[in-house]
């Protein structure tokens, strides 16, 4: 399929909005080219990539329709070379999710052998598109249990596991990312009841180090195909926490992000007089999301 150039990126907003009845609700600036853009820009920007981070917040109604209107045109795009990735499911589910998607189970019981999240139904039209198109669904996030493991006893509780428990972990010891993250997250933080033990910050980086584990070993398998992963912001803003293990991982692996959010300044008339300034540090595109319409939950 042909893109316009990015130069063009300003002028190809407007035919795309025409087409989309939710196009009034977002803006799309690409922070490299300082314009604002279409999604076909992203897509196209997917040629030179492995992969693309959708940081969402979990909340965010528009950010869900673009998630799912993204996937779509990059499977246009690409074909059967992509793949989803997603924070949403568990590692230990994924043969549950691989025998859903293979249509070995209905809905319902697929609901009850996964621990979907209670918005599932935001992330469903995904899932749904993947198994009648045949795509991998990566079940990235390490299982919720060892992550309040952690909360509680300490990065070396997770050597006692069994070796059979950690086939769904990154290779221990993970990495925890001193520095920016760390602080970011510990200033998130500050005032609630668990940021007075530092193992809360060892839980929040074996997400991360779980993500991009499960990310990088399908990546080395798959090494012809695109990942779309779908995660909340604050793991992949400025590219650190899972977007910074993974390129630990393999500094030759291409990535992309995005950061997504409802903002007031949207409701400026003026898209270009918003001030994108202020957002450019956040990722490769900052979209901005009506800050006025109502939340999933």
């Amino acid at each position: 399929m042909k893109f316009l150039p990015a130069a063009f990126g300003f002028f190809i907003l407007a035919p795309a909005a025409a087409q989309d009845s939710m196009g009034i609700h977002y803006k799309v600036y690409d922070t490299r080219s300082k314009q604002i853009v279409a999604i076909d820009k992203i897509v196209a920007d997917m040629a030179n990539a492995d992969v693309l981070f959708f940081g969402e917040e979990h909340n965010d109604s528009t950010g869900h329709y673009l998630q799912n209107k993204l996937f779509r045109a990059l499977h246009t795009a690409y074909g059967d070379k992509l793949a989803l990735s997603m924070e949403m499911f568990e590692s230990d589910n994924q043969l549950a999710l691989n025998e859903y998607l293979a249509g070995l189970m209905n809905e319902d019981r697929f609901a009850k052998d996964v621990r979907l999240w209670s918005n599932y139904k935001d992330y469903r039209p995904m899932v749904d598109y993947a198994k009648q198109n045949k795509l991998s669904v990566i079940a990235a996030n390490p299982p919720r249990r060892y992550v309040s493991l952690v909360t509680r006893r300490g990065r070396k509780a997770l050597d006692s596991l069994s070796k059979e428990a950690k086939t769904f972990l990154p290779p221990l010891p993970y990495d925890t990312l001193s520095g920016r993250y760390r602080d970011k997250f510990m200033e998130t933080m500050r005032g609630a009841p668990e940021s007075a033990s530092k193992n809360i910050y060892y839980s929040q980086s074996l997400w991360d180090a779980g993500m991009s584990y499960r990310i990088y070993r399908f990546w080395k398998k798959n090494k012809d195909k695109k990942i779309f992963h779908c995660v909340g912001k604050f793991h992949t803003d400025e590219k650190l926490g899972t977007a910074a293990q993974l390129l630990m991982r393999n500094k030759k692996i291409r990535i992309l992000n995005i950061s997504c959010f409802p903002d007031k300044s949207f409701a400026n008339p003026d898209p270009i007089a918003i001030g994108w300034g202020k957002f450019e540090h956040l990722g490769d595109y900052v979209i901005l999301t009506n800050f006025d319409l109502k939340r999933t939950y």
